[in-house]
């Protein structure tokens, strides 16, 4: 990155994506407060002083998840399952938290209390916990014959399926939901809202 910068000087903004979400920190000059709180880095603003760049790091993926979901939530939607804990799912966690839904992660290696495995998903779990966010890139093209390991069996019409993913517009992870009766809605929303916010964010000086 520091190379890139030296190379194309006229370079103003850039993108992060999985998995340098949180990578990307060690190159940083400035966060955000949303960007500091959440952990993970999904757009740099970098402005230029005597020939050197400053590199600010934001957060637009919790604007982009929270505006694209909140139309989905009904009031019987107070937990939420987050499969995966990259950069990701670290915004997600944060726009749950602002939304006032409970989350815990699910982990393929759980290290704390906040932490589910997959092998713990069981009927009591899955009940009580009725969103499930995949923010893992497991199904996403080309392997798409894929989905995260989950007891899809237990799912019902009161469950909302969200998967970051946007390729394909139907990943397993969302075709086994619903099979079951679950609502489901992919990440495309969320991708195009994040940009509009990346787009502000380089170009009104904020």
């Amino acid at each position: 990155l520091p190379n890139l910068l030296t190379q194309h000087a006229y370079i103003s903004g850039l993108s992060v994506t999985i998995p340098y979400k949180e990578q990307v920190f060690k190159y940083l000059d400035e966060l955000s407060e949303d960007a500091a709180k959440i952990g993970a880095v999904n757009c740099i603003k970098i402005t230029w002083e005597d020939n050197k760049p400053h590199l600010k790091g934001y957060n637009t993926d919790v604007i982009g998840f929270s505006k694209s979901i909140s139309p989905f939530l009904k009031p019987h939607h107070k937990k939420a399952l987050i499969l995966g804990t990259g950069g990701s799912s670290k915004a997600v966690a944060y726009a749950f938290s602002v939304l006032g839904i409970d989350y815990k992660f699910v982990s393929r290696q759980p290290k704390s209390s906040d932490e589910f495995g997959y092998n713990e998903l069981n009927a009591a779990v899955l009940n009580e916990y009725s969103i499930i966010v995949n923010t893992t890139p497991v199904g996403m093209f080309p392997k798409i014959d894929i989905c995260p390991n989950i007891p899809y069996e237990l799912v019902s019409k009161n469950h909302l399926f969200f998967d970051l993913t946007y390729n394909p517009m139907n990943t397993l992870f969302m075709l086994n939901g619903q099979k079951y009766g679950a609502v489901t809605k992919n990440g495309l929303d969320m991708l195009h809202i994040q940009a509009e916010e990346a787009w502000a964010i380089w170009n009104e000086g904020v």
